[in-house]
């Protein structure tokens, strides 16, 4: 999982919970890299998944709650470290059905040994997207909330249901139903 993931985690941890909660997920989970992370560096998902699991039993918060607030704080960092990723969109649904084939292609030349997860476009229409989620991190709730965002970046909303296809979250159909705007 590359650094910038966690540098931006454990900023939004200091942000909404203080350092000292930053401190003590840290001190509780087994690191190998003790915590230290850089943007370009690239970490096993398990201090992921301990800080989380830590910063889960602190807030009282599920680990859902946590990546979806994460992944929202996620995608302004994108929006504004890589402006021209999403220039090029004037539509959330256009922009959703691209991940794969656009978003990612692009994520994966500045970041060539990311692991990302893959969506498969089912169907699609100017107001309807559905995509399989697979990834064998479950981080779905991460992928909702960036979802959300994207509809917000584009002064739209959208109904988005989730449908697990793997009990365990690695494979998750979404079904993305954009909201009629009203004038």
């Amino acid at each position: 999982m590359k650094g910038i993931v966690f540098t931006e985690f454990l900023e939004l941890v200091e942000d909404k919970f203080g350092l000292e909660v930053v401190d003590e997920i840290i001190e509780k989970s087994t690191l190998p890299s003790q915590g230290v992370y850089t943007a370009v560096g690239t970490y096993d998902f398990s201090e992921m998944l301990s800080l989380l699991t830590h910063l889960s039993n602190i807030t009282h918060l599920s680990i859902d709650d946590l990546l979806l607030v994460y992944s929202e704080h996620f995608f302004n960092v994108l929006v504004d470290s890589y402006p021209g990723l999403i220039a090029k969109y004037n539509d959330p649904i256009e922009m959703l059905a691209s991940i794969e084939n656009h978003i990612h292609v692009e994520v994966l030349k500045m970041y060539p040994d990311a692991e990302l997860p893959t969506f498969e476009v089912l169907e699609k229409s100017s107001n309807k997207l559905v995509m399989i989620y697979k990834s064998s991190r479950a981080m779905y709730y991460f992928g909702l909330g960036l979802m959300n965002k994207t509809f917000e970046k584009f002064n739209s909303s959208a109904t988005i249901v989730m449908e697990k296809i793997k009990e365990d979250g690695t494979e998750v159909k979404f079904i993305i139903t954009k909201n009629d705007e009203q004038n």
